[in-house]
């Protein structure tokens, strides 16, 4: 049993009966009254975040987890395939356990959690920035960076990505897997 001066980011604990991850956290020590922690949860079962606040001090169960490397193999009506990366053993995911689905790449390496005690994966992790190409988007303008100006753009997997109006088809961009944004044009 942990405390809640354990709690990090990331940090899998059994909560109500399933397995959260904890994906921020506040320490609170107001001027008046006992300090307590607020967290924000995310159901590692369904995928939705909950927030929760804890009393200081209060007694948490901590789930043993592990993080593996798999390979992204191909994606069917079953679900997303994956490859242990160590010993070829595959497995399917489902769409709601991967953080960004629309960014993955065939050949993609993903970090996967698992419970360790059942041995089951609980959420894939892409890439922080993921590099994908252009397939279409309209004309660019040579010289137009002046202005802080989007245009839609489809890449590669099918995902719309908002980016500058000087990338055109066919260009390859950096884009962060989180948030599905923009950030840079990839170096050659």
């Amino acid at each position: 049993m942990a405390s809640t001066s354990d709690i990090r980011n990331g940090l899998c604990i059994n909560f109500n009966g399933a397995p959260y991850q904890i994906i921020e956290f506040l320490h609170v020590k107001p001027g008046k009254g006992p300090a307590f922690v607020r967290t924000k949860l995310r159901n590692l079962d369904n995928g939705r975040v909950l927030e929760n606040t804890f009393p200081s001090g209060a007694k948490i169960e901590e789930i043993r987890v592990e993080n593996r490397t798999y390979q992204f193999l191909y994606q069917d009506p079953s679900g997303y395939h994956f490859m242990n990366m160590d010993d070829y053993n595959q497995i399917t995911i489902a769409k709601h356990l991967i953080n960004a689905p629309e960014f993955l790449l065939e050949g993609m390496e993903c970090q996967v959690l698992f419970h360790a005690d059942e041995e089951r994966p609980m959420v894939c992790e892409l890439p922080q920035k993921v590099t994908v190409e252009v397939t279409y988007t309209e004309p660019g303008i040579k010289g137009d960076t002046a202005t802080n100006t989007l245009k839609p753009a489809t890449v590669e997997t099918g995902a719309e990505v908002r980016v500058p109006l000087f990338i055109n088809q066919g260009d390859k961009i950096v884009v962060d897997s989180a948030s599905g944004d923009y950030k840079e044009r990839a170096k050659e």
